[in-house]
């Protein structure tokens, strides 16, 4: 049964990457490349492995607090990540579809914040759950400000 709730949250996690994903993709060779980049900016080809490493990530992460017992703080904790998983979703809706990186970026200052609450409500219940969480809040601060940068160049 633990298997199979690992499973679960390994399909959420990758379904939302691979829907955020199409729309990026789909944005890259038009708007996208017509944007001015960032001196910080890395290459295209840098994002698809960091973001399918931190999606693992976060899919371990919730199962180990998921295979934690019942309570109102593991219930809690659960949510928020999938409130955070949601906006994590949202923002490349937001910065690929809709253009809108104003908007992006306060979504994803929005979504820093859930990251880390999400990160200190797993620690009790799962030390190790907290620090999976680590790398993606790291990333999503360099996607902050690499958000940023593109608001203001662009």
């Amino acid at each position: 049964m633990r298997w199979i709730i690992l499973l679960f949250w390994l399909a959420l996690c990758f379904g939302v990457a691979g829907v955020s994903s199409a729309w990026t993709a789909s944005e890259i060779p038009n708007w996208y490349r017509t944007l001015v980049r960032p001196a910080f900016a890395p290459p295209n080809w840098v994002f698809a492995p960091v973001w399918t490493a931190l999606y693992a990530l976060m899919a371990i992460a919730a199962w180990l607090v998921s295979l934690t017992p019942p309570s109102p703080q593991r219930t809690a904790a659960l949510v928020l990540f999938l409130a955070q998983l949601a906006l994590n979703f949202a923002w490349s809706w937001i910065f690929f579809h809709q253009h809108a990186i104003g908007c992006a970026l306060v979504e994803v200052l929005g979504l820093w914040v859930t990251i880390g609450i999400t990160a200190l409500l797993f620690a009790p219940m799962s030390p190790t759950a907290a620090w999976l969480m680590v790398p993606y809040l790291a990333w999503v601060s360099f996607a902050s400000a690499l958000n940023w940068g593109f608001w203001r160049l662009n």
